[in-house]
């Protein structure tokens, strides 16, 4: 791991996103609130707060790091046919929080197929991205385009 040490704890923002397409009647059901697993918007917010909290565990060499805010949003997005996930991790530390905001990310998605693929194994997740970056000695750093 790199040494963190001599850095001065600063607040530092992530943002990341991505999406996960699929047909446009699992879309539905995602949306009636229908499916037999239950709330899979809900249980994929969760799951991704979770997986930010764990980050270290997941990735080599991540530090452990103590997590001030996580917010963890999904939302249907039928003209892009799918749901869309939005992750922003804060910390006051040493050293950032973008692998956190994007194993949130990432693990939001992946829940959302995991409730859903007996009705779509065609899911894709796509576009999981950094989008927004914010403290350190790099300063800050946004997406154009995002």
């Amino acid at each position: 791991m790199v040494d963190v040490a001599a850095k001065p704890a600063t607040h530092r923002v992530a943002v990341a996103r991505g999406g996960i397409r699929m047909q446009a009647d699992t879309l539905r059901l995602i949306v009636s609130g229908g499916h037999r697993k239950g709330d899979v918007i809900g249980v994929a917010r969760l799951a991704g707060i979770m997986a930010a909290k764990r980050t270290s565990e997941l990735v080599p060499l991540c530090h452990p790091i103590a997590l001030t805010r996580v917010e963890v949003e999904l939302w249907p997005d039928e003209s892009r046919g799918g749901v869309e996930c939005r992750a922003r991790v804060e910390t006051i530390g040493p050293t950032g929080v973008e692998m956190e905001a994007l194993a949130a990310t990432q693990v939001a998605l992946l829940t959302v197929y995991d409730m859903c693929k007996a009705v779509d194994r065609a899911m894709t997740i796509e576009s999981v991205r950094l989008v927004e970056k914010r403290g350190g000695k790099s300063g800050d750093w946004v997406r154009s385009g995002s």
